[in-house]
């Protein structure tokens, strides 16, 4: 159809516009990719992980006639808990305190003087250079790869030799050596304490033990703790050399002592008392739980220290 000059032409309606596809989602650069096999193998792991604290937990609320009784993941009809640890700091004149003290003194002397050491030597492997410091380095790394057990003979035929054995030093004194310890305080003071620092420090006329402990100790802090909880998680649960070294129920730690409660079921005229074993095993594992999450911050720390050059 022809019109006229000057007039408007008629426009065609508008066709809707096509809907456009939404484009993929782009991931974000850095942000891990979800694999869900990896999520389900984390759930296994979790829970073979808590599954036993759950069983210790749950035990350690029934008696001797509930455990025999009520399925293992369940509670029973009484709620034993505070009754049971009542019985096991009071079984056999209190033994169980005393072994709780025991424990608490090999970990106090021997974790901790571990770890006084290990920060010593691994500062001054990692700030001063000397003859045969390579030679070293292979000794520390080839003890941290020796298991303790294979030491355990020697060091309990030395300590016989010394008269030692019976004794709580039969227990401290191989407990003072960490070579694991020792090598990770090494590598984490050579990351984190600047040799500036150090230097700076002596020349404004500050002694070596003034710097280590002023300037070094505080920045060290980290991989202190660190050490820390790993010497006392191995001193406290330390089975294999006190059994060898140890003859005497009042010298026993927590772990030699629980075992001879389980056994004593096995002797003539032995009491079979699984509840207060469960009870106590429990009693020993909350302060390795409770050390863990408040110094949970400084392990990470310490564990991470040193990964990220700046």
């Amino acid at each position: 159809m022809t019109t006229t000059t000057g007039s408007v032409r008629p426009t065609a309606p508008l066709k809707s516009a096509a809907p456009r596809l939404r484009s993929p989602r782009r991931r974000i650069p850095g942000r891990p990719r979800r694999s869900i096999l990896l999520t389900v193998l984390t759930g296994v792991v979790l829970v073979y992980s808590l599954l036993p604290l759950v069983w210790l937990l749950i035990s350690a609320t029934k008696s001797q006639q509930g455990l025999a009784r009520s399925f293992g993941l369940w509670f029973d009809g009484n709620f034993d808990l505070w009754h049971n640890i009542g019985e096991t700091f009071t079984y056999q004149d209190g033994v169980f305190g005393r072994w709780l003290l025991n424990t608490l003194l090999y970990v106090v002397v021997g974790a901790g003087g571990a770890t006084f050491l290990a920060v010593l030597g691994g500062y001054a492997l990692a700030k001063f250079a000397f003859p045969g410091k390579r030679a070293l380095f292979a000794v520390v790394i080839g003890a941290v790869a020796v298991p303790g057990t294979a030491l355990a003979v020697p060091t309990f035929l030395m300590f016989s030799k010394m008269g030692l054995t019976d004794t709580p030093w039969a227990v401290i004194i191989p407990s003072l050596i960490s070579p694991f310890g020792l090598y990770l305080m090494w590598v984490f003071a050579t990351e984190a304490i600047p040799t500036e620092l150090t230097e700076a420090a002596r020349i404004d006329g500050a002694s070596e033990l003034r710097t280590f402990f002023q300037v070094a100790l505080p920045l060290l802090a980290p991989g202190t703790v660190t050490v820390l909880l790993f010497t006392t998680v191995a001193t406290w649960n330390n089975y294999f050399l006190p059994l060898i070294m140890l003859k005497d129920p009042d010298w026993y730690p927590l772990t030699l002592g629980l075992d001879s409660w389980n056994k004593q079921a096995q002797t003539a005229g032995g009491e079979a008392i699984p509840h207060l074993v469960l009870t106590g095993s429990l009693l020993t594992i909350v302060p390795l739980i409770a050390a863990f999450l408040l110094l949970q911050k400084y392990w990470q720390s310490g564990l991470s220290a040193g990964s990220v050059k700046e």
